[in-house]
């Protein structure tokens, strides 16, 4: 397990934790496997902690206690010369969490990230490209649904689109979280931090779902995936789920089959779906609620209404 989340331990990595003491190395990795669940968490702080401590290693320091704020603060001030605000935040997060790990596990007295400003990021609107109407009609318009695999991909983006599910809740959706109440499909999203998360599907989402599981007959394989991979020897969906990776490369295709030149991306079509909800009169409240946010000012990140309003303003400067 830790070679899935840590591919390798360089030299000065493990030789600047085990100086901590016999047990600091377990402790260290206790943090990865024990103390996070959330498998993109593992591999960002583990990218974090990693560059931090070869990056003290190569400045001279020997051992974890020896690890000073302006250790830290130097570092931090280094990686916003290369790195976006966001990521130089998480990182400096991330090794935080793990000092505080080591305190509670005796290996450091002292946090020494604890005092360590980070760079100020204040965000009033999402930088994800969003969709017209218009455009994602004519995005899954393009599709050849004729083939399971085109249904399957239309099925995708409309669970993305209609019930606001983040990338990795749709493909971790198994046939057994799609189920009728009220002769409607519901599905049952699993979300970050081991929520579920119920949602009522729009016509054309339970229209949609209905025909690519009738087409590839999932329904009975109520423990498999929803979304799947395409087997290379038999161009058949396989039983493994469909990578976010394979997803994006899949929606790029798609973008590009029917003429789209934004550069979006798996986000763009909950913050199309987002939108294209609140430019209907949606209230933003239910939007949050609908988005499983556990704040309405996370959803107003994704209100690109202010867009249209700014256009027609620009617009009135006649020269």
């Amino acid at each position: 397990m830790c070679s899935q989340i840590i591919p390798a331990f360089p030299e000065k990595l493990t030789a600047i934790v085990e100086a901590s003491g016999e047990r600091s190395f377990a402790r260290y990795l206790e943090f990865f496997t024990a103390n996070i669940r959330n498998p993109n968490t593992r591999r960002a702080y583990a990218r974090a902690a990693m560059d931090f401590l070869i990056w003290s290693a190569d400045r001279g320091v020997t051992s974890l206690p020896a690890i000073q704020p302006i250790h830290v603060a130097a570092w931090v001030e280094e990686l916003g010369k290369s790195l976006s605000v966001p990521t130089v935040k998480q990182r400096l997060a991330a090794v935080r969490h793990l000092f505080d790990w080591f305190v509670t596990g005796q290996v450091v007295p002292v946090n020494p990230a604890a005092s360590v400003r980070g760079p100020k990021h204040v965000v009033k609107r999402g930088k994800t490209p969003v969709l017209e109407p218009l455009e994602t009609r004519q995005l899954i318009e393009r599709i050849d649904t004729t083939k399971v695999v085109g249904r399957r991909d239309r099925a995708l983006i409309g669970m993305m689109v209609y019930s606001f599910a983040r990338i990795g809740a749709a493909l971790s959706l198994k046939v057994e979280d799609v189920y009728t109440q009220n002769r409607r499909l519901w599905v049952r999203l699993h979300e970050k931090g081991g929520k579920q998360h119920e949602m009522p599907c729009h016509h054309n989402l339970d229209a949609w779902l209905h025909e690519y599981l009738d087409a590839a007959e999932l329904w009975e394989d109520r423990k498999g995936y929803v979304f799947r991979t395409i087997d290379r020897d038999t161009k058949e969906l396989s039983e493994r789920p469909l990578p976010q990776a394979n997803a994006y490369a899949m929606i790029r295709r798609r973008a590009k089959q029917a003429g789209i030149t934004k550069p979006i991306g798996n986000h763009t079509f909950r913050a199309t779906g987002i939108t294209a909800y609140l430019k209907n009169e949606g209230s933003l409240e239910i939007a949050a609620r609908m988005a499983n946010h556990a704040s309405m000012r996370t959803t107003q990140l994704y209100d690109r209404r202010g867009d249209e309003v700014s256009l027609d303003e620009v617009e009135r400067i006649v020269i």
